[in-house]
Formats: C-alpha cells, structure tokens, sequence
C-alpha cells in the first residue's frame, strides 16, 4: 500500500465499523479498574486467575530486578541467558510435565519459533481454521504448505493427512480457541499423529492455569509423547510476561541453534523469569482460584441473556451478537454503565459472528457476575 492511500483505507475501514482504537489503562490490571480515566468494571482481561497484580508477585519482581536489573542486555547465545532463566525454564518443565522448556519474549514470537525451525518447502501444516493468527503467520513464514481444515473437523485433517506427500507433517491447533472459549480434540489429534508420523503442536494460551489442574492440557488429557510439542503464554493465567515452549531435550536444543525467533532477540528480563517462577508456585498452591473461576463460569454459561453464549468451560464467554454495528452498540451501552467488555469484529471473527468476548477472572466477585448479567439484560 502506497503512503498516499492510508487515509482512504482507515477511512474504508471505519466505514465497515472494522476501526480500532486502543483504550489507555490508568491503573494496575485487575477487574475494578481506570479505563479512559473513568472507573470500570472490566471483562476485558485475559488474567485469568487475578495474578497480574498480586502483592507477592509485585514484590519478587521488585526484588528480582534490584538482583538481576531491568533488562538481560543481550541474546540468550551470547550473554543473556542467565540462572534466572534456566530455573524459570526447569519449573515450568516440571510443572508441565514435560523434559525441558525454553523460555520466549512472547507467544508469537514462541509459535513461529517453532513451526519455522522445524518446517520448510517440502513440509506441509495442518492448520484448524480457527487457529490464532501467529500459527498461520508461522506457517506462511515457514515456507511449507498450509493445508487448513474446518473447525476441529476430525475426518477432513485425516483426508489431508491421507493425502500428504510431505517430508515431514506438523498438526498445529489451540488447545482453547481464543474468541469461541471451545477446545480442540486433542487425544484424537494426538492419534491422528501418531498414525500419519505428524507432530503435534499445542498452543495452550487460554488453558495453562487453568486446566489439568493448572499444569494445563498435556496433563488433563495425558498427551505426554515426544511428537507433542506444548506452548503456553505467561502473561494470561501465570500473570506476568513471555511465553514457554515445552517438549522433548531434542526439540528444545533444535530451537534454542535453529529458532531465528529465540536467536535474534534479546532475552526477556531476568527479574520477569523470576517472577513466573513464582507465579507458577501460586498456580499450584491456590487453587481457589480455578474453583472460583469455574463457578463465574457456571453462573454465565446458565444465565438467560438477549444472546446466546457459546458453550465453554473457560473464561472465554462469547456472547454472539451478529453484525458489527449491533456488537458495537452494545459494547457502548456497556461501557455507558461503567461495565467494559469488547466487541469483536471481522477480521479476528467471520463476518456476521461479530461478539462481545466476556473474560472472566477469579478477581471478580459474585457481585461483579451479577452485575455484567444484570447490564447486559438491561434495555
């Protein structure tokens, strides 16, 4: 696009009420928080069980830092990869159930890390259609073939794999799909795989934390198996920053020579390395936390609303509305009552499944469900 055709295409855009604009936080993240510089009530976090800003947390990442300082100052190959890395990598193994794990800056980053480390031009994916968009640009990077399949359609990315030439095949999917709250079938992915010498890539975002006791879904579903390959992010559930890749010693050490991703960027800081080791610690130790989550859950998935919810077990409640501009009308009746949940449009969702994606936390009080349901039931 020329520099001279920008106004004219944000222009487009608003005009198909496709426009973004940010909202500028002005406190710590929680669920009563300072949004535009008005009080709110969010659902709006992917915090899932209220650790962004918990007092011990605060605390380990204050100390950690007079430790260890601001920033790591360099790669993980040349000097930045410090102790505080590899023990946040070694709990984060352990906690996931898994031989070793890398530690990345992002979950972007962590996805084409992985899918263009071990995929090239004689390769294929086998993407769900609903995948987040880092796996499908990880695929593009890669230089293999995208082969994408219907939403968690079993017998179609069995066609594919059938089908397949491929030196080497790779099933990519989200354990728990980002704007729908529903899970990929994973033990039958993981059958899939095995049979047609796939690997499986996990991307469990929205589920570390959360299920499988927190240790998230290779232990709900016991999917432990070399060919499986498991990325969380750490700034969702864990509350803090970055993301973890978790596999085999062989697929960690091929990352660590081959992963342009984990190669060319400086290392996340080390005081944050710290911090997610103790988050997982809180992860383990309160487990309130995912009892009160799941009974917020429980209470939206019941609840007789203007609009369907879509079935979910996690804080991922899509209330599906439709068109963009009724999204968006209720999305600022919302926020006129001092209650925020975004609306989502297309691109991020097909058109005319334009939704408010409530996110729920264990931050929030029964008080706080009861409020967003009585807002959204309001004329």
């Amino acid at each position: 696009m020329q520099h001279h055709e920008l106004a004219a295409q944000l222009a487009a855009l608003q005009q198909r009420q496709q426009y973004r604009q940010r909202v500028r936080l002005d406190s710590p993240q929680g669920v009563h928080v300072s949004l535009n510089g008005g009080e709110t009530l969010s659902f709006a976090s992917n915090d899932y069980l209220g650790l962004a800003n918990h007092p011990v947390l605060v605390d380990t990442a204050r100390d950690a830092m007079l430790r260890w300082g601001v920033g790591a100052g360099a790669s993980h190959l040349v000097t930045g990869h410090s102790a505080a890395h590899e023990d946040a990598e070694a709990v984060l193994a352990d906690w996931i159930g898994t031989p070793d794990a890398l530690l990345f800056g992002c979950g972007y980053l962590a996805n084409q890390a992985v899918i263009t480390a071990l995929l090239g031009r004689d390769d294929e994916v086998f993407a769900d259609k609903l995948n987040h968009a880092s796996l499908n640009d990880g695929a593009l990077l890669s230089r293999a073939r995208l082969r994408r399949f219907r939403h968690n359609d079993l017998a179609q990315l069995e066609s594919l794999l059938q089908n397949s030439r491929a030196r080497t095949r790779m099933i990519v999917v989200d354990a728990v799909y980002s704007m729908d709250g529903d899970e990929a079938p994973l033990p039958a992915l993981l059958d899939l795989a095995r049979r047609y010498d796939a690997w499986l890539f996990l991307d469990d975002a929205h589920g570390f934390g959360i299920s499988g006791g927190g240790r998230g879904a290779l232990a709900e579903y016991a999917l432990h198996d070399p060919r499986v390959i498991y990325m969380a992010t750490l700034g969702k559930a864990a509350g803090v920053s970055g993301a973890v890749v978790a596999g085999s010693r062989e697929l960690c050490a091929w990352l660590v020579n081959r992963a342009r991703a984990y190669i060319y960027t400086t290392a996340s800081p080390p005081a944050l390395a710290v911090t997610v080791s103790r988050a997982v610690g809180l992860i383990r130790d309160e487990a309130w936390r995912r009892a009160r989550l799941a009974g917020h859950i429980a209470r939206v998935q019941a609840a007789s609303l203007p609009y369907p919810v879509l079935p979910s077990r996690f804080a991922i409640q899509a209330l599906m509305v439709g068109t963009n501009s009724a999204a968006l009308a209720l999305a600022a009746r919302l926020a006129g009552s001092g209650v925020w949940v975004p609306a989502i449009r297309p691109p991020t969702v097909a058109a005319g499944t334009a939704r408010l994606r409530i996110s729920l936390s264990a931050a929030h009080s029964e008080q706080d469900i009861e409020a967003l349901l009585a807002a959204l039931c309001r004329p």
